[in-house]
């Protein structure tokens, strides 16, 4: 870790590894915010980016299915007509949570919407994922898409009546005790004081990003959504990661998720084989490196993070960076990532 900052992979991160509790090593390294000298601690926050898909809207979703009141294949127009009629209308729920919706991968919406008053941005996206042209036919492939993601938050506010972020601190974070796992609602004027790790001297905003999302297409639909905008401590994500492996296995004293639906959730079903909402490694080149099995899910976020959890092995290692700050085109976290991680297997001997 010492080496990745003299090598300027990140200005600092935090490092968790955990098999049980309490975690084998924890530990924060080098800068949260380089031009004010804040250094990285356990308790920094982190714009989770892409880590919102499997710890936030796929979990939203997977309680929505357990509750009954939505079905993973039937077609989510079915629960947001406005999509009838159009090429979206087929798409099921999960051909969205597994990237086979026929949705490409990212869209610049940010530009249509920051022409539209703020009240107006979020009801907008669902209009702008209308009428995206799709890549492929729904079903016919897998492309990693942002938007797919972005409609299932639509999703989950339709049927839930609320926004997605109190549906999943009502229902999952509250219960399981996760104080330090939140998105920030950029039209409260109640926003989170939290130690936040910045990210970039964004081109578009004209400024620093701290405890502000940087997805732009996120930041200008209000700050939550479905493929970004969630926050959250390095040990906030242990704590859900360990939480869902024991409620899987029927560990819990009060159990969220039915042991059907994580399944789904962490192994897909015998028609479909694909993991709802998180990712597997690769088969060569993964940036989990060598040794995790091939029954490990997780998860990599644009902004510097990653999760990856063994469930063969029961053990897990969490890294969160500021790649990003001060520039995202700082790209050497690729190559480092299965390093340390090699290296920390090896280590533990796992």
């Amino acid at each position: 870790m010492q080496q990745g900052l003299r090598e300027k992979v990140f200005p600092g991160a935090v490092l968790l590894v955990g098999k049980g509790e309490p975690p084998l090593f924890f530990k924060a390294y080098g800068k949260a915010n380089l031009f004010s000298g804040l250094p990285m601690t356990r308790e920094t926050v982190f714009d989770l980016a892409s880590l919102t898909k499997p710890l936030a809207t796929t979990l939203a979703v997977a309680r929505l299915a357990d509750q009954g009141r939505i079905g993973l294949d039937q077609p989510v127009a079915g629960w947001l007509p406005e999509l009838a009629g159009s090429d979206k209308a087929t798409i099921t729920v999960r051909q969205l949570l597994c990237h086979q919706s026929g949705f490409p991968a990212h869209r610049l919406f940010y530009m249509t919407l920051k022409s539209l008053a703020p009240r107006e941005r979020k009801s907008a996206v669902l209009d702008l994922l209308k009428h995206a042209p799709l890549a492929y036919q729904p079903g016919e492939t897998t492309l990693y898409s942002d938007l797919g993601f972005m409609l299932l938050c639509r999703l989950v506010e339709a049927v839930a009546g609320c926004p997605m972020n109190h549906f999943l601190k009502v229902e999952i974070y509250d219960p399981v005790g996760l104080n330090d796992l939140f998105f920030v609602d950029l039209t409260s004027n109640q926003r989170p004081h939290r130690p936040y790790a910045a990210t970039e001297l964004c081109p578009v905003r004209n400024r620093l990003l701290v405890g502000e999302v940087h997805d732009d297409n996120a930041w200008f639909a209000g700050g939550i959504d479905g493929h970004a905008g969630l926050f959250g401590t390095a040990e906030a994500v242990f704590q859900l990661l360990r939480f869902l492996i024991a409620d899987f296995r029927g560990r819990v004293s009060t159990s969220i998720f039915s042991r059907q639906i994580l399944s789904e959730v962490f192994h897909g079903v015998e028609k479909n084989p694909l993991p709802l909402g998180f990712d597997r490694p690769s088969v060569q080149n993964s940036s989990a490196g060598r040794y995790f099995s091939a029954n490990t899910v997780g998860h990599l976020g644009f902004t510097g993070v990653s999760f990856w959890m063994d469930l063969e092995k029961d053990f897990s290692i969490i890294l969160l960076t500021n790649r990003v700050h001060p520039f995202r085109w700082n790209s050497r976290l690729g190559q480092f990532r299965p390093n340390i991680h090699d290296r920390i297997m090896e280590h533990f001997e796992i």
